[in-house]
């Protein structure tokens, strides 16, 4: 083959549409990654090593059939919007959106690559896909949050003794646009179960501080990726007021937090993995329905427990999937 016909080739694959070109097996193909956490962190770490995994099992391999350019935010919001251009600007054959902002930065940015994301929570009200079950446009993926769970938080705090009746929810509103989704619901629960709600919007080191001063109730931490990124404050915080808390990650209960009911972010990841294979093989991210979270997981710190000087009814720990002691 001569010099012209080989460009000639050159330019008919170049122009063959991408589901046809997916289907070839030995092309080297991109993957951006932008995830909220910090690269350092032990979350971000873990993440990233299950997706690599996860991918490795549908046969895509890590600097042999595919090339991931990894981004991480570390929670500041302008640090991922500069980060989602760099992404875009490398045009890679799909992007991997982590955590709320990612996907509002990403999208923005981009109407054709297509999105998958994961630990999202209300994707529909957000703006990202027009329902679950036909997403349309290029963003589809796996969300983070199930209607009852916000009301599941409260009652787990409600059944601390002695009796919890004053619940500061804690949230940033920067990070968790969908917080009034989930104030809803806590505060339609609290009426059944007779607790006073509050609001404690934190954004910065002195709100989170002033968390410590909250020793009249308990507090309720919302799905916040500013909250993750900020989470040694926030429990030094919550351990200097001696209130008992519940959160939405078992990261927190690892690291001293009192109780936790979450969905596993693993298994999002993993089926996260499933969409990008099935998406680099040629299937439209339109056509793939939004999936919500079908395992959770309930995790007790009994040692913070009896440091607070509280304790939790038998029952609840009989279906923990995970006591620390």
């Amino acid at each position: 083959m001569n010099r012209r016909e080989c460009l000639a080739l050159l330019g008919m694959i170049a122009a063959l549409p991408a589901s046809v070109r997916a289907q070839q097996p030995d092309a080297m193909r991109r993957l951006g990654v932008l995830s909220v956490t910090a690269a350092e962190d032990a979350i971000g770490q873990a993440r990233s090593t299950i997706l690599v995994e996860a991918l490795a099992g549908h046969g895509w391999k890590e600097r042999d059939n595919l090339r991931i350019d990894w981004r991480s935010g570390g929670g500041d919001r302008a640090r991922i919007a500069r980060l989602a251009d760099e992404l875009v600007a490398l045009k890679p054959d799909i992007l991997l959106a982590v955590g709320t902002p990612s996907v509002e930065e990403l999208r923005q940015r981009t109407a054709t690559i297509p999105i998958v994301f994961a630990v999202v929570t209300d994707p529909v009200s957000q703006g990202f896909v027009k329902n679950l079950a036909h997403p349309g446009g290029n963003v589809t993926g796996f969300t983070d949050y199930d209607g009852p769970l916000a009301g599941k938080w409260l009652e787990m705090l409600t059944q601390v003794t002695p009796p919890v009746r004053r619940v500061f929810v804690v949230y940033n509103p920067a990070t968790a646009p969908f917080a009034p989704l989930m104030l809803r619901t806590i505060e339609e629960a609290a009426r059944t179960l007779h607790v006073t709600i509050e609001p404690a919007p934190v954004n910065d080191a002195g709100s989170i501080a002033a968390l410590a001063s909250r020793k009249d109730g308990g507090l309720l931490v919302l799905p916040d990726f500013f909250a993750m990124a900020n989470r040694a404050d926030l429990l030094a915080a919550i351990a200097e007021a001696r209130v008992p808390a519940v959160f939405w990650s078992r990261t927190f209960v690892e690291e001293g937090g009192l109780m936790s009911y979450s969905t596993d972010s693993a298994e999002q990841l993993r089926r996260a993995a499933s969409y990008i294979d099935r998406i680099l093989k040629g299937a439209p991210a339109a056509d793939l329905p939004v999936q919500n979270p079908t395992k959770f997981e309930l995790t007790i710190n009994l040692k913070t427990a009896k440091a607070l000087g509280v304790t939790l009814p038998a029952g609840l720990l009989a279906i923990a999937d995970d006591v620390i002691e």
